[in-house]
Parts: structure tokens; C-alpha cells; sequence
């Protein structure tokens, strides 16, 4: 509408009532909100940044290729590294990632594009699926410890703690999928069935590439999660002094969390700097794949 033609109306209608297009006035309960959630962020952000820096001021002198090359040493705390650490992380992120993600992304799938929302069983796994990822960590290190160490016989293994890793991560794999293929429009599943395709065949090949993005930003925000967890692997028995490599699924490990767990433990306080460098190369690592979810979903993600 033109500037004229706005004119001629408000001339028509005559003079607008007074205050009738100002906003009512804030109360002092509205003015002090605002300030009120800053001041709450700015306590979060200054005591995050005064222990990064704690972190990396302790750390600092250790942050040496002895960390990541050598073994881990009681009696020798200078010649001490986290080799076995880092790579049984690495093992266990990897055999979480191979379970919990093609699981979760069939899981999504079905919910959402071949469940049915009215059926008794589509509520109770939806229920269930979104109580779960409330679950304490810890609780899952209970099961873990009971029904997969023990009542299964895998003991204190690789396999035992990517099974219980990616029972936590789970649910977040599924919610985060199904976010994904939620916002995929409907016309683009519509079209792909007018043109004779089957309905696994536009899933298959329009609905995955399509929701790609948000799927993989929620897996790897689930499995840097994963890899910072300590809590469930306290009860699985990798509280151990491992001086090897895991050299399979089958193998004793142990994790970044719970070795810095155990040199925080002991009295020496070479072995605080030293957690305390791991620390630091456990955040890069996590930074690091958060980031890279970040880029994937500004890069790859599609307005609809």
C-alpha cells in the first residue's frame, strides 16, 4: 500500500483513538528481567572462564607429545603420557558411534515415517524414548554393570562400555533425527511417490539426504557427549592402570575421563598438572567435534 493510499484511509477512518498504537507500560518486574538474566549469564560465562584458565594455567608446562606418546606411569610422573587413554577413548567412541547411530537413525525412521501416533505401541516407545534421555548417566552404568558385564558375560571390555554409551546417547540420536526428518517438507516425500517411486525408495533417496544435516549435527553432539562421560565407566570397572593399547572390543581399556580421574586421585602434584594438561586436550577434542557439527548444519542445512 502507498504512502497515499495510507493517507486516504486514515483520513476516511478519521484521527486513531490516542495511545491506541503505544505499548502499555512495563512494570518494574519487566524492566529488572532483562538484567536479572544477564547477570545470571555473566555468573555462568566468569566462572566457566576462570576454570578454563585455572585448567590451562596448571596444564600448560604438560601439554608435550610425552602426553599423547607415552604410557601411563605411577612411579615416573615426568615420563608419564595418556597413549592408552586417548586410544581407548577412541575405541569406544567408535564402537558407540557403529552401534547407537545406524540403531537410533532405523529407530527414528520407523517413528516417523511408518509408525502409527494413534497405536498403543507408537505411545509407549515415544514415552519411553523421551523419559530415557532424562535418565542420570550413572543409572545407565547400573545396567551396564548388572545385565551386560555380568548377566552377558562380556566383562570390563571395550564392547561392555560402547553398548552402555550408546544406550545413554540413544535417545538423543533418535530425537535429534527425528527433528530432522520432521523438517523435510512433505511435498518433496509427495512428489517422489507421484513419480512412481516406493516409499523406502523416497525415503532412501530424498528424505535421508534431505535430513543429513540435522542427523549428523545431533550424532556428533550425542557421541561428544559419550566421550566425556565418566560416570558409567566408574561402575563398568576402567578405574584401571592400563599400560597397553586396546587391541580389540574384547580388550581392557580405559578412557581420557577416567585418567584424569586417577592422577587427580593421587597425591603427587605432578600428576594434578598432568590431569590437568589432559583436561585441556580433552576439551580441544570435544571443541572440536562440536565444531564440526556447527559447520555441518551452517554449511549443509536447507531452508524449506
Amino acid at each position: 500500500m502507498s504512502v497515499t493510499s495510507s493517507t486516504a484511509v486514515v483520513d476516511q477512518l478519521g484521527e486513531l483513538p490516542p495511545g491506541h498504537m503505544q505499548a502499555p507500560p512495563r512494570s518494574w518486574w519487566d524492566r529488572s528481567f532483562r538484567p536479572l538474566l544477564l547477570a545470571g549469564l555473566s555468573v555462568g560465562i566468569v566462572v566457566l572462564a576462570i576454570l578454563l584458565i585455572f585448567i590451562f594455567v596448571s596444564g600448560w608446562s604438560r601439554l608435550t607429545p610425552t602426553l599423547w606418546q607415552n604410557m601411563p606411569s605411577i612411579q615416573f610422573p615426568e615420563l608419564a603420557g595418556a597413549q592408552s587413554a586417548i586410544m581407548g577413548s577412541i575405541w569406544v567412541i567408535a564402537t558407540t558411534a557403529c552401534i547407537s547411530l545406524p540403531v537410533g537413525i532405523m529407530a527414528a525412521i520407523y517413528l516417523e515415517e511408518y509408525g502409527n501416533p494413534n497405536g498403543r505401541f507408537f505411545r509407549l516407545v515415544e514415552i519411553n524414548i523421551q523419559n530415557l534421555a532424562a535418565v542420570p548417566s550413572i543409572v545407565y552404568g547400573i545396567l551396564g554393570l548388572g545385565v551386560i558385564a555380568r548377566a552377558l558375560a562380556l566383562g570390563q571390555t571395550v564392547i561392555t562400555a560402547a553398548i552402555t554409551l550408546s544406550l545413554l546417547v540413544l535417545p538423543v540420536v533418535i530425537i535429534s533425527t527425528r527433528e530432522a526428518l520432521r523438517a523435510v517438507p512433505q511435498s518433496i516425500r509427495f512428489g517422489s511417490l507421484a513419480l512412481g517411486a516406493t516409499k523406502w525408495q523416497t525415503i532412501w533417496k530424498q528424505v535421508l539426504p534431505a535430513a543429513l544435516p540435522g542427523t549428523a549435527t545431533g550424532s556428533i553432539l550425542a557421541l561428544s557427549r559419550a566421550m566425556g562421560e565418566a560416570a558409567p565407566l566408574l561402575l563398568l570397572g576402567a578405574v584401571t592402570y592400563i599400560t597397553f593399547n586396546p587391541s580389540g572390543v574384547m580388550s581392557a581399556y580405559t578412557v581420557m575421563p577416567i585418567q584424569i580421574y586417577n592422577w587427580t586421585s593421587q597425591s603427587r602434584d605432578e600428576f594434578h598438572t598432568l590431569a590437568a594438561a589432559l583436561c585441556v586436550l580433552l576439551l580441544v577434542i570435544l571443541l572440536i567435534m562440536n565444531g564440526v557439527a556447527i559447520f555441518l548444519r551452517n554449511r549443509y542445512q536447507r531452508r524449506w
